[in-house]
């Protein structure tokens, strides 16, 4: 990298990558600071994060917290639609477009509202794969012209729900995931005398690719057969409910990172549509599902964590890859329904949290100044940390200096040498470390053993959150989150640190971070300043991650604030809401504790020990209203 004095904001760009994965709504500013344009097309509007910080503190709302986007969110709604509307005229596509947003992938109400009322214009609607999903649905979606899409498994109740919804003169597919499904729902139209939409969703033969390829298959949860799909054709022929019959629909996976699954899957539907249409079921709707990914690691390639194609080529795969199929086939063109939610909110929604303190694997280290009979190990251990900067051969130094170490743990052991002269031996093994290190840099070949020491010598940012509650894929399935400062990226990063959060678990961490080689097991960050405080944004969270969290150790959910972007505003923002995150007794309630009655039970406590003369009752007052005031607080460290 280069020279501190050198270090420039492009540096940073190619430490961080923000080009890469933040779509064009991130970019770090002339000044250093992370900057926001929450709608690319309009380049006025720029917001600086680190104004965002400060007002945030200046309202007293308490770190960590969600940060919200909403002009990102409305952004990427109408970047979606746009996108297949302008394709479909392009190809002189035959049908329309009418996408649906999976409530699953976020459904906070906030969330959920905002992309109704910004796909108005699209009529776009929602998809629900549970019976309080399609609630909530029900409630929110009242477009008449829009699709309300329903997978899932269904239970009597849930399709009573969804006639419930068609009477009520909405879109409502139901869509079979399996045969006993269209039994149920058949039987329950009559009762209720409900004409219903129906759907089948196809267990296609192509697989995605990436960490969700198994949602297709023939091992996949969900979907029909072909036989299937064929018997329960003729089943609602039979029932004298064909033209109930409306969509089909098939599902290869989340975050796909091959465009090539997307052409193949789509050809495949394309022909099962096109069969059907033949057999005398008019079709009217076909819905390719989910997968459209995100680059979260900004490689642009089928890494897990990215993709390898962009918005635009993927659209067009679809929109011309049915339409040459149907043409072929001779049947109408499709409308296409898509329910992408990964890409309509991953973008909008951010954690933001301070580094409290630093963790060095080696410890400070102790004086290592001669003493007399010391033993030999302390005394060769002290002469490679005294020639080293007069050596060129510095795997020889690192190879003794590993043995001596070793060694001196054996000796310890056997109560050779006492642990003040371990703790020598180790402190004066660090600092030949450090030193081997920083010659390293300008080297122009590293042995492998040796590479490892920027892993070894990096530090540890604890970090006011926690991972399981605000980041629990990177934990589950080891997704790559951007992690990056918000401010002083015009100075050169000189700390390479991996993240540890404030949970007392060792799997509460983040160490897989975006480099300019990959992925890394550590990401480089600024010193620590004994006055300023130093926040970090893990971006990318708004889908799946704000409401996948659990309670591990109690923290609840975080404080939110929802930003707006405002032209005339001097900072071209405003924060619009602030919504509380949990306060302990708000998690303790949920794990079935009963916080009046932990208060009146420690107040019981105090009391008996005021009676007793161990406490003074003015004392006791405090103490009792300091845990009432706990119970109230929020869960994570005080600023």
């Amino acid at each position: 990298m280069p020279k501190t004095e050198n270090w420039t904001v492009e540096d940073s760009e190619n430490v961080y990558r923000v080009k890469r994965w933040g779509a064009g709504y991130f970019e770090i500013g002339q000044n250093g600071n992370l900057h926001v344009t929450p709608d690319p097309s309009n380049k006025d509007i720029r917001i600086d994060f680190k104004a965002v910080v400060e007002e945030i503190k200046q309202e007293g709302i308490q770190f960590p917290v969600v940060v919200r986007f909403h002009d990102i969110l409305r952004s990427q709604v109408a970047l979606l639609n746009q996108t297949f509307q302008q394709t479909v005229k392009e190809a002189e596509y035959q049908g329309e477009y009418m996408g649906v947003y999976p409530i699953k992938v976020n459904q906070m109400r906030e969330v959920v509202e905002e992309i109704v009322d910004a796909g108005a214009p699209f009529n776009y609607g929602l998809e629900a794969g549970s019976k309080a999903e399609l609630l909530a649905v029900m409630a929110l979606n009242t477009n008449a012209e829009s699709l309300t899409i329903l997978n899932g498994y269904k239970d009597h109740e849930f399709m009573q729900l969804a006639l419930l919804s068609r009477k009520l003169g909405r879109k409502t597919i139901v869509v079979i995931e399996k045969f006993s499904e269209l039994v149920l729902l058949v039987k329950t139209a009559k009762e209720l005398n409900i004409e219903p939409l129906i759907g089948v969703r196809s267990k296609m033969t192509v697989k995605g690719r990436g960490k969700w390829e198994g949602s297709g298959g023939d091992r996949a949860k969900f979907g029909l057969t072909n036989s299937e799909i064929i018997n329960a054709a003729r089943y609602l022929k039979e029932h004298g409910m064909a033209d109930c019959l409306t969509l089909l629909h098939f599902h290869i996976g989340s975050q796909l990172t091959d465009i090539r699954a997307v052409k193949e899957s789509i050809t495949e539907g394309a022909m099962i549509y096109s069969e059907l249409y033949r057999m005398g079921f008019k079709l009217k709707y076909v819905d390719v599902g989910g997968g459209l990914g995100i680059d979260y690691d900004g490689s642009q390639s089928t890494n897990d964590s990215s993709r390898n194609y962009n918005m635009q080529e993927y659209v067009a795969d679809i929109v011309y890859g049915m339409k040459q199929v149907c043409d072929l086939e001779d049947v109408p063109h499709p409308t296409l329904v898509s329910e992408s939610g990964r890409a309509i909110t991953a973008h909008h929604s951010c954690v933001v949290t301070e580094v409290v303190g630093a963790i060095k694997s080696h410890g400070a280290g102790i004086a290592t100044d001669p003493a007399e009979d010391e033993h030999v190990l302390v005394s060769d251990m002290r002469e490679l940390s005294e020639i080293i900067d007069r050596q060129d051969n510095l795997q020889e130094i690192f190879n003794d200096a590993s043995q001596f170490k070793e060694q001196a743990s054996n000796a310890f052991k056997l109560r050779v040498i006492s642990l003040e002269e371990l703790a020598k031996i180790e402190t004066l093994y660090w600092q030949i470390m450090e030193k081997v290190q920083f010659r390293l840099k300008d080297a122009e070949f590293v042995p492998e053993e040796m590479q490892e020491l920027d892993f070894a010598l990096s530090s540890q940012y604890l970090c006011n959150f926690s991972v399981f509650q605000s980041a629990a894929d990177t934990w589950a399935i080891d997704q790559i989150l951007p992690v990056m400062p918000l401010t002083r990226m015009n100075e050169k990063p000189t700390i390479n640190c991996s993240l540890v959060d404030i949970t007392c678990d060792s799997d509460g961490k983040l160490d897989q971070f975006i480099s300019e080689h990959g992925i890394s097991n550590f990401v480089p960050m600024h010193n620590l300043k004994s006055d300023e405080d130093y926040y970090l944004g893990l971006f990318l969270t708004g889908a799946y991650q704000d409401v996948m969290g659990d309670m591990h150790n109690l923290f609840g959910r975080l404080n939110e604030v929802h930003i707006f972007s405002h032209d005339d505003d001097p900072q071209d923002f405003y924060i619009e809401e602030m919504v509380n995150g949990s306060s302990v007794a708000d998690v303790l309630s949920i794990m079935q504790y009963n916080p009046s009655s932990m208060a009146k039970s420690v107040k019981k406590l105090i009391d008996g020990h005021v009676a007793q003369g161990q406490i003074k009752p003015r004392e006791g007052v405090k103490w009792t209203d300091f845990y009432e005031n706990c119970l109230k607080g929020y869960t994570y460290l005080k600023n």
